[in-house]
C-alpha cells in the first residue's frame, strides 16, 4: 500500500513528509527534485515570502547512496522564516496577539469552529498554502517513480483572471518554462501579467486556471468495482484538495453537459490492425479506469483571500464589524498551484500503479508492467492475418 503524510506550520520550524511505500532501487535525480521546488517558488504575482525561503529538501531516511531503500522516505524543508517569528511560533514558548478578524473565503473561521481556538493563528498556520511545498517535495519524488515506468506529467497555465489562453493541444515546455505565468501562449502571458498588475494596484487577487496531462499511462488502472478506486474520482480528490481549487474537470469535462452523446464521446475505429480513437473527450479515464490515451485534468482556482485591500470582516473577541486580517500574501498563485496540481496528480497516480503492477523493486515493478501491456496487446491482436 503507498502513503504519504505531510506535517508543519507556516511559520514554524519546517515541513515534514513521509512516503511510505516506494519500491526499493529508484535512484533518484536530486537536481530535478531541487529545480521542481524552485518552480514552485516563482511565478509573477507571488509575494515577499518567496524571497525569504530557498526550500532545500533534505532527506532524513529511505535513501541511500542515491537509491531508494524501500522502506518509508522521510524528508524535510526548513521555514528560514521561523527565524523571523521564533517568538510567535516557538514549540515549547510560543506566543503572541491573537488574531481575531476572519478573511472571507478562508478557512480562519470554519477552523476555529471546529478546533475552538481563540486565536485564528492556530488554524491558518496549517491552512497556509506554504504547506504545498511538501506536497511538490513528494510529487517530485513520485514523478521519478512513475519516469521510470514511462509515466509523464506536463502541466501548464490556461487562465488568469478573466483571460483564457487558446486551446492547446502541443505544449511547448521549454517556452512553458520561460514564462514568468507558465503559459506556454506569448500573446496570452503579456495579458495575463497585465491583468496580475492591475489587481495588485487594485490591492485586489486573482484566480484561474491550468491543465495537467499525463502521458504514457497504460489502459487498466484504476477501477469500476467501487466508488473509491475509480481513477478520476481518485485524481479529483486529490487535486480538490489543493488550497484554493474549487473545481476540477476531466477531459472535455462540463463542455458535455451541452453536447448530445453524438458529439461528447470517442469514437473507435482500426488502424493497420490497430484500435485508435478519434479524439480524447473522455480524457484518458472511461468508467474509472485509464483507457491509454492521455490523462487531461483541468482544475479552477479561486483568488487567494488575503486581500491588500481588506474585504468586510468581523473581530471575533469584540463582536464589531472590522475589516479582514491583512498577512504577507501573494496577487496571484496560480502559476505555482499548476506545479502543486502537477505534483497532486503525481501522488495520486503512484498508489493504482503499483495496485496495477506490484513490486518490492523497480526492475520487478517494471517487468511486471512489461508482461502487462504485452498480454493486453495480444488480447485483440488484429496484426496478422488469420489462417485460412
Amino acid at each position: 500500500m503507498f502513503r504519504y503524510l505531510t506535517a508543519g506550520e507556516s511559520h514554524g520550524p519546517g515541513l515534514v513528509g513521509i512516503l511510505d511505500g516506494l519500491p526499493a532501487h529508484l535512484v533518484l535525480d536530486f537536481d530535478a527534485i531541487a529545480a521542481t521546488m524552485r518552480a514552485r517558488q516563482g511565478g509573477y504575482g507571488r509575494g515577499g515570502r518567496m524571497k525569504i525561503e530557498s526550500d532545500e529538501v533534505e532527506f532524513l531516511a529511505g535513501v541511500r547512496g542515491g537509491e531508494t531503500l524501500g522502506s518509508p522516505i522521510a524528508i524535510f524543508v526548513r521555514n528560514r522564516d521561523y527565524d523571523n517569528n521564533r517568538e510567535l511560533m516557538d514549540p515549547r514558548t510560543g506566543h503572541g496577539k491573537p488574531l481575531t478578524n476572519p478573511r472571507p473565503g478562508h478557512t480562519d473561521y470554519a477552523g476555529a469552529m471546529k478546533y475552538r481556538q481563540r486565536d485564528l493563528r492556530n488554524v491558518l498556520e496549517r491552512a497556509s498554502a506554504r504547506e504545498t511545498a511538501m506536497r511538490v517535495a513528494l510529487g517530485a519524488i513520485c514523478a521519478q517513480f512513475l519516469e521510470a515506468l514511462g509515466i509523464r506529467t506536463t502541466a501548464h497555465v490556461s487562465q488568469i483572471g478573466r483571460v483564457t489562453a487558446p486551446e492547446l493541444t502541443e505544449i511547448d515546455v521549454e517556452r512553458r518554462n520561460a514564462s514568468e505565468v507558465r503559459c506556454p501562449h506569448e500573446p496570452t502571458e503579456r495579458a495575463m501579467i497585465a491583468a496580475i498588475d492591475a489587481a495588485k494596484a487594485a490591492g485586489d487577487t486573482l484566480g484561474g486556471a491550468f491543465t495537467i496531462r499525463v502521458m504514457g499511462v497504460p489502459a487498466g488502472i484504476g477501477s469500476n468495482r467501487q466508488p473509491d478506486t475509480r481513477l478520476d474520482g481518485v485524481l479529483a480528490g486529490a487535486v480538490m484538495g489543493m488550497q484554493t481549487v474549487k473545481a476540477v474537470e476531466v477531459g472535455a469535462g462540463r463542455d458535455v453537459a451541452g453536447k448530445p452523446g453524438s458529439e461528447a464521446h470517442d469514437i473507435f475505429a482500426m488502424d493497420n490492425g490497430t484500435v485508435v480513437r478519434g479524439s480524447n473527450r473522455a480524457g484518458g479515464i472511461e468508467g474509472g479506469i485509464s483507457n491509454g490515451q492521455d490523462i487531461v485534468v483541468r482544475v479552477s482556482v479561486k483568488p487567494i483571500p488575503t486581500l491588500m485591500k481588506a474585504l468586510p470582516s468581523v473581530n471575533l473577541h469584540e463582536g464589531s464589524a472590522a475589516p479582514a486580517s491583512i498577512v504577507r500574501s501573494d496577487v496571484c498563485v496560480v502559476p505555482a498551484a499548476s506545479i502543486v496540481g502537477e505534483a497532486m496528480v503525481r501522488l495520486a497516480l503512484v498508489g493504482p500503479v503499483l495496485e496495477k503492477f506490484g513490486g518490492d523493486s523497480i526492475d520487478e515493478t517494471r517487468e511486471n508492467l512489461e508482461r502487462a501491456v504485452a498480454a493486453a496487446a495480444r488480447l485483440f491482436d488484429h496484426s496478422t492475418p488469420p489462417a485460412s
